[in-house]
């Protein structure tokens, strides 16, 4: 199956995947109401301050795309020019891990396709010592044991990281779009 997958891809998109993969399991979102009470404290301070005033707050901001945000706040870009960067943005990197999980899939379609390879291979052997119990006996465990791991492989390991980076994904979308909307809401200070 690995084999398979870097003669489909080259080696630097299984490396991103790899790595991206384990981003999703290890990084955890923040909450959409950490996101919403953030957004209302740079508001009330931009209210009061000013929108320059949010340049000092952008630098103690953890969350990646609420600081680029701000930065094409603080540097005067039109809401309409900040709602097309940010759009261009999140739709970009979603086709970016939607490439992620295709990766992913793939693999978990190819993991029983050679698993059944492996079986046929098993029976091969098996069928060559067909006058001989001893041969059969130890064709056996060859033939079923790669079909369990290429079940195994896809549905148990590959499938499941595919749903996650999906989920994953959906989610920091959602929160992507609410920092935009909340950026441009503190813009026309709403």
């Amino acid at each position: 199956t690995l084999g398979a997958m870097f003669l489909s891809y080259p080696a630097h998109n299984l490396w991103i995947a790899a790595r991206v993969s384990l981003n999703a399991y290890w990084t955890k979102l923040p909450a959409p109401d950490e996101v919403i009470d953030t957004l209302m404290q740079l508001l009330i301070k931009s209210r009061s301050q000013g929108i320059l005033s949010l340049e000092d707050t952008e630098k103690k901001i953890t969350i990646g795309y609420l600081k680029r945000t701000l930065s094409l706040l603080v540097d005067n870009y039109k809401a309409e020019e900040i709602r097309d960067i940010l759009n261009t943005e999140m739709y970009y990197f979603k086709q970016r891990r939607i490439q992620q999980e295709r990766l992913v899939r793939h693999a978990a379609k190819l993991a029983p396709a050679f698993g059944v390879a492996g079986s046929v291979i098993g029976l091969i052997s098996m069928l060559s010592g067909i006058g001989d119990p001893e041969v059969i006996v130890k064709a056996i465990p060859v033939a079923l044991t790669s079909t369990l791991y290429g079940i195994v492989l896809a549905n148990f390991i590959l499938i499941p990281i595919a749903e996650n980076l999906h989920a994953k994904t959906q989610g920091e979308l959602l929160l992507q779009k609410l920092i935009t909307d909340g950026v441009i809401a503190i813009f026309h200070e709403q």
